[in-house]
This record gives structure tokens, sequence and C-alpha cells, in this order.
């Protein structure tokens, strides 16, 4: 059996809805698509499809391997065309991951903007705070707002971002405004649960005198967007970065301070696996992503300090 083959027919019988119009597709007759189907069934062991007369469905299995057999046709069509032409048109599926509230925020523009530009490329997004492993977990790329991480990473600088001490008018108007980072010690700070030194907050000051404060308060959380929140209903004082802050600093819901010490600025990169031949929709995508960034940095409002 030729197994490639195979999960062609398979998947153009899935996509098409019936043996005939997939037949009629591949140019074959319905009996060969029909072999083919029960050669594939016989070879993995599992029934892939349910028949009926009027329809067909995938069983669960067949799920199964139809997201797999897409995925396995698309980069044997791009190997074909590296091999062929020594350059391919971007296609099959981007596994991505991201911080939430980057994601939510500024990743959805420049993926639209991609995907007009290479319709041949679908993406499947994971949206998450932690960090993801994207090896262990079959990921093509993340967008890492901190370290690239383990050495058989490689990472391209997407941007940087900047952490923002702030508070809402209502809270500096009740507990007042702090002066130093030693300050901090005594207000209600809000904690976010994925920094590295979560309850040890660091600032540089301008003569580049860097000092670190601990801080505790009546939040701790593992999501920025929500302490941002907390932050404007006036619960505490909060050091997010400026993608989550930035519109509320703008419309002054949010007062930054510390003025004159600055929080460390974080690197943002695109990261993947340092594979020797990258696929064409990853370093492409990679390429686009880059340069998109370099114009749409919107979520800056001020240059970063001190960072890396």
């Amino acid at each position: 059996m030729d197994r490639f083959r195979a999960l062609a027919v398979f998947a153009q019988v899935v996509e098409q809805g019936n043996l005939a119009r997939a037949a009629d597709k591949l140019g074959l007759s319905t009996s060969a698509v029909s072999r083919h189907l029960a050669e594939l069934e016989a070879h993995v062991g599992a029934r892939l499809v349910n028949r009926t007369t009027r329809r067909l469905s995938l069983t669960e299995s067949g799920q199964a391997l139809y997201e797999r057999a897409v995925q396995l046709l698309a980069d044997l069509d791009e190997a074909e065309a590296v091999a062929s032409a020594g350059s391919a048109a971007p296609r099959g599926t981007v596994k991505l991951t991201c911080s939430t509230a980057f994601g939510v925020r500024h990743v959805g523009a420049p993926l639209a903007a991609f995907a007009a530009r290479h319709p041949h490329v679908r993406f499947e997004l994971e949206l998450s705070d932690r960090v993801v492993d994207i090896v262990d977990e079959g990921l093509d790329l993340a967008i890492r707002i901190g370290d690239v991480g383990a050495l058989t990473l490689i990472g391209r600088r997407l941007g940087v971002s900047q952490l923002i001490c702030c508070a809402s008018p209502a809270y500096l108007a009740r507990h007042g405004t702090p002066a130093t980072p030693a300050d901090l010690a005594h207000h209600a700070c809000l904690t976010y649960a994925y920094a590295t030194t979560s309850n040890a907050w660091r600032f540089r000051a301008a003569d580049g005198d860097e000092q670190t404060v601990r801080v505790t308060g009546p939040a701790h959380a593992n999501n920025g967007e929500m302490l941002a929140s907390l932050a404007v209903a006036g619960l505490g004082i909060t050091l997010e970065p400026d993608f989550i802050v930035a519109p509320e600093l703008r419309r002054g819901a949010l007062v930054p301070l510390l003025a004159g010490y600055a929080p460390p600025a974080t690197a943002i990169h695109a990261v993947y696996p340092s594979r020797r031949h990258l696929s064409a929709k990853v370093r492409v995508l990679v390429d686009f992503l880059v340069e998109y960034f370099a114009a749409n940095a919107t979520w800056r409002i001020a240059p970063a300090v001190g960072g890396h």
C-alpha cells in the first residue's frame, strides 16, 4: 500500500463529503477510492469513516488521523517544492503559542495580515501565561516575553516591553503616592504569579543604581489583565508590562509612578526549535513578524530604559 497516496485519498474523502466527489476530484473510480480507504483502515487497525447511504462521518480515530494527514501532506508538498525549486510558498498549519494578553491585544492583526498574503497557511493558537515547552508539545513557534529559554531554541527579537509601576488616581488619593521604590513596602501591591520574583520588584535609578523592594498586598494572580483591572478599581499598585496597561495609562485610569526609577524592560522574541531546515511557513512568518512589529509596536508609551 502507498501510504501517502492512501492518506491523500482519505483526506479528499473527508473534504468532499462522499466517495463519488472524492473520486471525481482525484480522477479515480469510486471503487478505487473505496479500496484505498479500506486498505488504510486495515493498515491502522481502526475504522476511520462511518458510511451510511446518505453521508459519511469521521470516527474519533478518523478525526485524529485526518488532522495529522493534512499537516503531513502539506509538509510533503512543501518539501517537494523546496527540492525542485529551491524555495517554497508557505503552506500548512503553524502551531503557535503566546501569552494571553499579548496574543489577544497584539497578535491577531499581524496574523490576519500574514494570512491575507499567504492564504495556504492556517493557524492553531494556544494562549497561555505559563512558559510552554514548544518541543514537547509539538508547537512550531512561540512569541515569548522574556528569555528565549532552552539552548535548543532560537529567538528572533520582535520588540521590547517595559514594565510600568502604576495605580489608579482613587488609590493614590486614599493612600498617597510613593516617592521611592522603598515606599512600596508600605503600600498594597498586586503581584503576578509567573514573575521570576513576584514579590520582589526591581528598579533602576537614573544614576544606574539598582534597588529591589519586597512587596505584598491583597491580590496575587496568574493573569496580568486581572491585576490591571484590580488596579483600575483602586485595590492597589501593580507592576505590569506596557502592552497590558498602555490603554489605561493613556486614558488616565492608571497613573505611572516613581518617575526616575525604571523597572526592567524585557525583550519580546519569536522562538522556535533550532532545526537545521526550518520550514518555509515558520521562516516566512517569523520574517513577517519582525518587519510588522518594527513598524507597529502600538503598546509602547515611552522609550525603554534598562532593557536587554
